[in-house]
C-alpha cells in the first residue's frame, strides 16, 4: 500500500497548496492512505470544524495535531464529532479528544497515532510509554501502523523512532517546519524521517512574517506572530510504500513542491 502524509499546514498559504496540489498527489501516487497534519491550519494556530472537514474532502483520511492543537477554541464544539482526527494520545487524562484512530482502505485497515515530545515542549505524559500502549492496542486489529511524533529536539525524534523500530510501518517527525534530509527505512522496517517539513509561506520564518520575527530576534520584545496572506508558497509532504501483510515499510520518500523544487505530473 501507498501512504500519503502532509506536513504541517500554515494558515490560508497552507490550505491553498494542500487543495491545489493534494488532488495532484493522490492522482500520481495513487496512495490508499492520506493523512494531513493540521494543528496549524487556522491562521497559524490550531484548527476550525470547517478547515477540517474541508481536509477530507479533498481526500484525506485523518489529521493529526501537536501542541496547537487547543489554540483554535472552534475545537472544543467538534472534536468529540470528529472520528478522523487525533490529538497527541500523551496530553493528561481527561483532554478531549483521541490519541489514535483506525482508517479502512481498500488494503486494509491502518492505526494512526499522534504523540507528543516534551524535550522543549509541556511536559506531558511519557510518549515512549504511551507509544507501547496504543502499538499493543493498534497490533489487536493491524500491523499497519503510523506515528506522528510531534516534538521539537531531533534526538528525542530519532530516539523514538528507533524505540518503535520494528513496531510501526511509519514513523515521522513534525513540528520543526524544516523539511529533514534523512527518509530511510530503519533496519526492522519502519519507514522513518525527523520532520517532513511545512506546508505554507515558503518566504516565511516557519510560516510566520519574517520581518515580525526578525524585530523580535534583534529587539527581545513581543510581538505577535502573524502568517503572511500573499507570497510563495510550499508543500512538504512523506510517501511511504508498505507491505499491507508485514507492515514493513518498502520504500519511502520525500516530497517537497515550491518555486524552487516544482510539481511534475
Amino acid at each position: 500500500m501507498k501512504l500519503l502524509f502532509i506536513g504541517d499546514v500554515v494558515g490560508s498559504p497552507g490550505r491553498e497548496m494542500v487543495e491545489e496540489y493534494l488532488p495532484k498527489l493522490k492522482q500520481k501516487y495513487q496512495p490508499a492512505v492520506t493523512i494531513i497534519n493540521g494543528e496549524n491550519a487556522a491562521g497559524g494556530k490550531g484548527i476550525t470544524e470547517k478547515i477540517y472537514r474541508r481536509f477530507l474532502e479533498l481526500g484525506a483520511n485523518a489529521v493529526t495535531l501537536g501542541n496547537h492543537a487547543w489554540d483554535n477554541r472552534d475545537i472544543f464544539e467538534f472534536i468529540h464529532d470528529a472520528p478522523h482526527m487525533v490529538r497527541p494520545a500523551n496530553f493528561p487524562e481527561g483532554t478531549p479528544g483521541k490519541g489514535m484512530t483506525f482508517v479502512k482502505s481498500h488494503v486494509g485497515e491502518i492505526a494512526v497515532i499522534n504523540l507528543q515530545g516534551r524535550t522543549f515542549l509541556s511536559p506531558n505524559d511519557d510518549p515512549f510509554r504511551k507509544a507501547d500502549e496504543l502499538i499493543n492496542e493498534a497490533k489487536k486489529r493491524t500491523n499497519l501502523i503510523f506515528l506522528d511524533f510531534h516534538a521539537e529536539a531531533t534526538s528525542e525524534k530519532q530516539a523514538m523512532g528507533w524505540y518503535v523500530d520494528g513496531r510501526v510501518s511509519i514513523n515521522v517527525g513534525t513540528h520543526t517546519h524544516i523539511q529533514t534530509a534523512d527518509e530511510r527505512i530503519l533496519p526492522q522496517g519502519t519507514g522513518y524521517i525527523s520532520d517532513v517539513g511545512m506546508t505554507g509561506p515558503y518566504d516565511a520564518i516557519l510560516g510566520m512574517d519574517r520581518e515580525v520575527v526578525l524585530k523580535r530576534f534583534l529587539t527581545n520584545l513581543p510581538v505577535r506572530f502573524e502568517v503572511p496572506k500573499s507570497g510563495r508558497k510550499q508543500l512538504s509532504g512523506f510517501l511511504a510504500d508498505v507491505d499491507e501483510r508485514s507492515g514493513n515499510a518498502t520504500k519511502v520518500k520525500r516530497i517537497l513542491i515550491n518555486e524552487d523544487h516544482p510539481f511534475f505530473s
